[in-house]
């Protein structure tokens, strides 16, 4: 059977991107994306639903992601989905989580205002600082396997 696993959100930041570095240097960029659904009821009252992601980036995009955006920048993001489940070191429950792994992304403004225009930057570009070293045998901007992620 196939599977087809891929995501394409808009919405804002609710916080400014946070970046780390792994052991083996891979970055790591986790942001929070909130995005806006609004519709008319059937009474014709107007609502709004707002859905929040995490989402994860790897390697040069996240440098890029944290290096220009900050809270309430408004991104266009295209990944995929991913499931995670680990212990809570307090309660010892078992927890779990749907994020979202970035593949590419667009910014949605020129970073002067808000909506004045879209400018694309791919995945690929390398950020203005000098980058991490890729990891070695895979991807620079795949989840590193092996390291661990520090968050």
């Amino acid at each position: 059977m196939a599977n087809f696993n891929k995501v394409i959100l808009m919405g804002n930041l609710t916080r400014d991107p946070e970046l780390r570095y792994t052991p083996k240097g891979t970055a790591v960029a986790r942001i929070g994306l909130a995005c806006n659904r609004k519709w008319k009821s059937e009474t014709g009252e107007m609502k709004e639903e707002v859905t929040f992601v995490d989402v994860d980036a790897f390697g040069k995009t996240a440098e890029t992601i944290g290096q220009y955006l900050k809270k309430g920048r408004p991104i266009l993001i295209e990944g995929r989905l991913r499931y995670e489940t680990w212990e809570d070191k307090q309660t010892k429950q078992k927890k779990s989580k749907l994020g979202v792994v970035l593949e590419n992304f667009q910014f949605l403004d020129s970073g002067g205002g808000r909506g004045e225009g879209a400018s694309e930057v791919p995945a690929s570009r390398p950020a203005a600082t000098s980058p991490a070293p890729a990891p070695e045998g895979g991807e620079a901007d795949a989840p590193p396997e092996g390291d661990d992620v520090p968050f």
